[in-house]
């Protein structure tokens, strides 16, 4: 009798055991994976949005009570077909929203908008797709980028003489809007003037960058000022061959690699974007919206410039360390 009520309450216990594990279940932390596409993985910057995209996965994922995976989906080097494939096979194995930074928002603006009818959540973050379905961008204001940039070197070179732009991927709508912001301000300072075709473009490379700027230089030696509307050059040694000083150089982005540049003379000034942002920002406006449906008032959320000279060098090359060993 004793063995009987022993075998129903053990029989009892598990069948309890069993109609409470699904209750145990579902207290565990919800998984959601974001994928994240930025244009290369050569590029520092991008370095930097993975770093604060993986930060504040760890920071955020507590508090809003899920388990946040980045699921990094990055081209070696700038490929819009290869960006379009990554988003679909995001789409595809179970993403719940994508963080993409577009190389040709033309290419991958028909992945973009697969996905966001198989019901992931797409944010742009530093090149943006304005025509596809996101939901959001975050990043550059990059007609005032441009413009920053164009308006510090004609303070440097007392509005006078001729100057060049180095520009990156031709194809890259925000770069094509720095473009604009720089040749917009320069036509308020009629005594400096454009070279003629004056506008490089290149592969997004350190080393294709540099060679642009260099074999132009070569080929105009009366360039006396170069407005770099991304760092690309600045992010390999020796790039630049003038001696300091005697060509003036304001650049966008001020990465480590950078900051050399500037403390030797050969740059005047930096203008750091909120790379490191971009990729904290894509985390959290992915899980705002995945999690509460909640997008921002305005879809463009403008991210800020901070100037960097010789003056706050130091300082910012602290905030940098600090933001590269995060999370190590």
């Amino acid at each position: 009798m004793r063995r009987t009520i022993g075998a129903l309450l053990s029989c009892a216990g598990l069948v309890a055991g069993l109609m409470l594990s699904p209750a145990a279940r579902a207290e565990e932390p919800k998984k959601i994976v974001i994928g994240m596409v930025a244009k290369s993985q050569s590029n520092p910057v991008f370095q930097a949005a993975y770093q604060g995209a993986k930060d504040a996965a760890k920071e955020l994922g507590p508090k809003y009570g899920v388990e946040v995976t980045i699921d990094w989906q990055t081209p070696p080097g700038e490929d819009a077909q290869k960006q379009a494939q990554a988003i679909e096979q995001l789409a595809s194995s179970g993403a719940s929203a994508i963080a993409v930074s577009c190389s040709d928002a033309n290419a991958v603006t028909p992945a973009i908008n697969k996905a966001v009818a198989a019901g992931v959540e797409v944010v742009c973050f530093d090149s943006d797709a304005p025509r596809s379905k996101r939901f959001a961008f975050y990043g550059t204001d990059d007609i005032d980028c441009g413009k920053q940039i164009m308006e510090q070197l004609a303070k440097e070179m007392n509005g006078k003489r001729v100057v060049a732009i180095i520009a990156g991927n031709q194809a890259a709508p925000n770069l094509q809007n720095r473009v604009k912001g720089a040749k917009d301000e320069l036509a308020k300072h009629p005594g400096m003037s454009l070279l003629p075709d004056g506008v490089f473009y290149h592969v997004e490379t350190p080393e294709e960058a540099a060679k642009a700027l260099n074999a132009a230089q070569t080929t105009n030696p009366q360039i006396e000022g170069w407005a770099l509307i991304g760092g690309w050059p600045l992010f390999t040694k020796n790039a630049l061959k003038w001696t300091p000083g005697d060509i003036k150089c304001v650049s966008c982005d001020a990465l480590p690699a950078q900051l050399q540049y500037l403390k030797s003379g050969h740059v005047q000034m930096l203008l750091a974007q909120d790379c490191y942002g971009w990729g904290v920002q894509a985390v959290e406006l992915s899980l705002k919206k995945v999690l509460k449906n909640e997008s921002p008032k305005e879809p463009r959320v403008v991210a800020p410039l901070t100037p960097v000279t010789k003056d706050n060098l130091d300082d910012f090359a602290k905030q940098w360390d600090k933001w590269l060993s995060a999370g190590k």
